[in-house]
């Protein structure tokens, strides 16, 4: 496995401290079970897979990029969001985690229910150009966007076999976006996994930039940045890091080799390179989530 450089870490304050092993680590895998998140009047696909065992379990929420589809070994848009969530919910529940992931408005197994938000850009982008597109991506993030990941938030939480004292949000390019409003908005949450957040809009839109930069200086939740160097941009992680770090907030950055030869490849390195980013997530997470 190719060595990771980490560019910027402020150091928690347990850092030092032994690694959580909880006693579901190394179970079976059960799952997924297909559950129904409400978010105002649409009902939600959320998938979910539990730890054997009895719990209560520490619990992550998963928050999907934007579009239909995930990048895959090709390097092409060849695999649903469920095929994301099937890649990367083993990497969890091995660990003891219950693992949600929803399903946000207009995708996949939610396609009935509202209107998918890519679309919405594609016909603001095609009416009235790039910066009507910006500002309307903008908007969705901070309010229907939002809704769905709060609802599936809650819902994680109501869970008999989730410890609601032990939380942690993740999420992948727009939805590493949506984890750090959660994480604003939410001081309970014990860390935010931010995958390759923001890398394709952030060099577009000023306001997108500020409304992210506003976030990270308001949160009190640990956050840790993870981009592969051949992402369109790693400017969002270093740009946020660096503000965390002005402002003495817990944070840690790491900016992988590259994946594969292009950009859209290296966007996708959540699911591409597991195994090269799983022992530094869990060593961020487990210490929080004792």
């Amino acid at each position: 496995m190719a060595r990771t450089r980490t560019l910027l870490l402020l150091v928690l304050p347990f850092a030092l401290a032994p690694a959580f092993a909880p006693p579901a680590a190394g179970q079976s895998i059960r799952g997924p079970d297909t559950v129904v998140v409400r978010s105002g009047a649409l009902r939600l696909r959320a998938l979910l897979w539990r730890p054997s065992g009895r719990g209560p379990f520490p619990a992550v929420l998963f928050n999907h990029g934007s579009g239909r589809g995930a990048v895959g070994p090709t390097g092409e848009i060849d695999h649903t969001m469920e095929w994301q969530a099937e890649v990367l919910a083993p990497v969890f529940v091995r660990r003891g985690y219950v693992f949600c992931y929803p399903l946000r408005r207009g995708t996949g197994l939610s396609a009935g229910q509202g209107t998918n938000s890519i679309d919405r850009w594609n016909r603001e982008l095609a009416a009235h150009g790039a910066a009507a597109r910006n500002r309307l991506q903008l908007e969705t993030l901070e309010t229907v966007e939002l809704d769905d990941a709060r609802a599936g938030l809650a819902f994680l939480r109501s869970l008999p076999e989730v410890d609601a004292r032990r939380v942690a949000v993740a999420g992948h390019s727009f939805g590493g976006s949506l984890s750090l409003l959660l994480a604003e908005r939410d001081s309970s949450l014990r860390g935010a996994v931010v995958f390759a957040g923001a890398a394709r809009s952030w060099p577009l839109s000023p306001a997108l930039r500020a409304r992210l930069l506003a976030a990270v200086s308001h949160t009190a939740v640990p956050v840790f940045f993870l981009f592969a160097a051949n992402d369109y941009s790693v400017a969002p992680g270093k740009a946020l890091a660096a503000e965390m770090a002005r402002r003495s907030k817990p944070h840690r950055l790491t900016i992988y080799p590259p994946v594969g030869r292009t950009a859209r490849e290296g966007h996708g390195f959540v699911h591409l390179r597991v195994a090269a980013w799983e022992p530094d997530v869990f060593a961020f997470l487990d210490p929080l989530m004792r």
